[in-house]
Order: structure tokens, then C-alpha cells, then sequence
């Protein structure tokens, strides 16, 4: 997980009465981006660009970047978060340090005046790793990103146009403002087992929270995190439409899970991709705070004690 250093917050002050404080819409319709694809960028922002955010699990033998280069939206480039991650973690994909993160969107021309349109290629759930990209320009102080509704799946059942052209845009120079408060760590969830100071909502599905179906990921066995919750993340997707629930919806689901949006609140899951997307759902409804466990179950399985998580196979084993 990333911890700034002294250079950082040095750097990061001085940049700070340079940054723009906007905000752009969390999520954005197929309709909107095609119209700015035919009519050019809206006065309202300086520049756009899109990524392809495309992640698989391991178990899915799919290719995010080769799928990239056969089909895209027009413009968009692709955000590798296997690339764009802390490589010293002996975790999949976790947060880089801001260094890295500066220079990864610095050459996908991308500066603090950017919109940033995020999308990903999850065949049956609207969206699923784009979401984690768009926390991670909020964790690095860029507001201005937005997540397509639908996905690459929705722009494709409406006909829109795609390309396997890749783009090449010119270089910038972006400069993070780290926000500590939407991370958290192993420390932070240890501690938390004993002081109960926030909410852990859980974004697996439920088989791998009760510990009855397998991780994807080997040597990690099912389960969870004592007091968590369980919103699975493809529940807050309307499955007919490929969109996210409305807002009422959501509330309605965070409600019936247990979570209460009005206190403090950190999402996981198995390895920090799909808790962006409850994240991003908590976000739509006013939520703007809630932190992301990053190395999520995968880390605390390989560092916790038995008597730390709830795991059906350390029954096994003991017996």
C-alpha cells in the first residue's frame, strides 16, 4: 500500500493553489460520449480523455490490452492497473506511490485540466475494474473523472462506433495531491477489529464471502473479514439495462445489506478492484468519503491469524 513521502508532501503543497477544484458528473450516459465524439469536446472542459480500463481475473483467460487493440471506442487509450501499481507489493495491482502514478497518466496526456472518462469490457455487469481507476484519480486529487454507465458492453449492444486505431497523445506533465483518507491498510482494518470505528462492506459474491466457493486467485481460500457486510457488486447494476441502479435503488440496497451511509464506511473485496464499484455506488448517493482497503481479502488472508478472519478451511485444517 502507498505511503507518501516527505518529498511528496512538499510537492504536493506547492502545486496545491495550482489545481483546479472541479468536479465532473461520476457517471456519464453512451449518449452523452457520443454526441462529444460527433460534435467535438463541450466548452466546459479544457480537454477529455478516454481509457480503456479493462481487467480480467486471473481465472477468465481473457486478454484486457490484446481485446483492446482489436476493438475500442474511438480515442481511447488503455490504463493497464497491472502496470500502473506498486511493483515492491507482493500483491496484484496495488496502489503505486504518486511518483509513479504522475508520470503513468503524465503519458496518457493527462493533466489536472483533463476529463478523464473511464470504461471497462465486463461482458454481464456494466462495469468492473473501472471503477478502480476512478478512485485512483481521486486518490491522487483528480476529480475530473467520470464513469461510462454501461460499459463497453452497453456502447456495443447500441451500434456505437468503435476502432482498433490505438493513439498516440502527446505527453503532460500531471501533479497528484494524495487524499490518505480513501485508503486504508492492513493496520487500519486490524485496528478496527477492536475499535469498531467504521463500517467494512465486503464486494464479493456471497459464495466466496461465506467461504463456499473458491478464490480465483491460488493458495487463497474463501471467506471474510469478522463484521463485514456482504453488497456484492453485481447487485448494484440493473441487469436488464446494463446500467447502475438509481439512486433510490441503491440507497434501498445499501440499506437492506446493513450499511449505513451516514457513518464512516470502507469497502473490500478480493483484491481491491471490485470494491471501487461499491465505492463508486456509495459515491452516486452522496457518499464521497468512503476509503478502499487495498490488498483486501488476498492480503489479509496471507498476513492474518485464523482467530482474525471468518474461513471455513482453517476448520478443516484444525480437525
Amino acid at each position: 500500500m502507498y505511503t507518501k513521502t516527505k518529498r511528496e508532501v512538499i510537492h504536493q503543497c506547492s502545486c496545491h493553489s495550482e489545481r483546479m477544484l472541479t468536479k465532473a458528473s461520476a457517471l456519464i450516459t453512451t449518449k452523452w460520449l457520443h454526441n462529444v465524439l460527433k460534435s467535438g469536446v463541450p466548452k466546459d472542459f479544457k480537454d477529455i480523455r478516454i481509457l480503456d480500463s479493462t481487467f480480467h481475473l486471473p481465472s477468465s483467460k481473457r486478454n484486457a490490452r490484446l481485446e483492446y487493440e482489436e476493438k475500442h471506442i474511438p480515442g481511447a487509450s488503455f490504463f493497464d492497473i497491472d502496470e500502473c501499481c506498486d511493483d515492491s507489493s507482493p500483491y496484484g495491482h496495488m496502489l503505486p506511490d504518486m511518483k509513479h502514478f504522475e508520470r503513468y497518466a503524465g503519458n496518457l496526456g493527462i493533466d489536472v485540466s483533463t476529463h478523464v472518462i473511464v470504461y471497462d469490457n465486463s461482458v454481464n455487469y456494466g462495469f468492473f475494474s473501472a471503477p478502480r481507476v476512478w478512485w485512483m484519480f481521486r486518490v491522487f486529487g483528480h476529480d475530473m473523472v467520470s464513469v461510462l454507465d454501461g460499459g463497453f458492453t452497453k456502447w456495443c449492444s447500441e451500434g456505437l462506433p468503435t476502432t482498433s486505431e490505438v493513439v498516440h497523445v502527446p505527453k503532460t506533465i500531471f501533479n497528484g495531491l494524495y487524499h490518505p483518507h480513501l485508503v486504508k491498510s492492513y493496520e487500519d482494518i486490524a485496528k478496527n477489529l477492536k475499535d469498531n470505528s467504521f463500517q467494512l462492506m465486503d464486494a464479493r459474491g456471497e459464495g466466496r464471502f461465506m467461504g463456499i466457493k473458491p478464490e480465483p486467485r491460488e493458495g487463497i481460500e474463501p471467506g471474510h473479514i469478522p463484521g463485514s457486510k456482504n453488497l456484492c457488486y453485481q447487485n448494484i447494476v440493473d441487469k436488464e439495462r446494463g446500467v447502475i441502479l438509481d439512486v433510490k435503488e441503491l440507497k434501498k440496497l445499501f440499506n437492506e445489506t446493513g450499511v449505513d451511509l451516514s457513518k464512516p464506511l470502507v469497502s473490500t473485496c478480493g483484491s481491491g478492484v471490485s470494491a471501487c464499484c461499491t465505492t463508486f455506488a456509495a459515491y452516486v448517493c452522496g457518499k464521497e468519503d468512503v476509503s478502499v482497503y487495498d490488498g483486501s481479502w488476498t492480503e489479509w488472508y496471507q498476513r492474518s491469524t485464523p482467530d482474525m478472519r471468518f474461513c471455513p478451511s482453517d476448520k478443516k485444517q484444525s480437525t
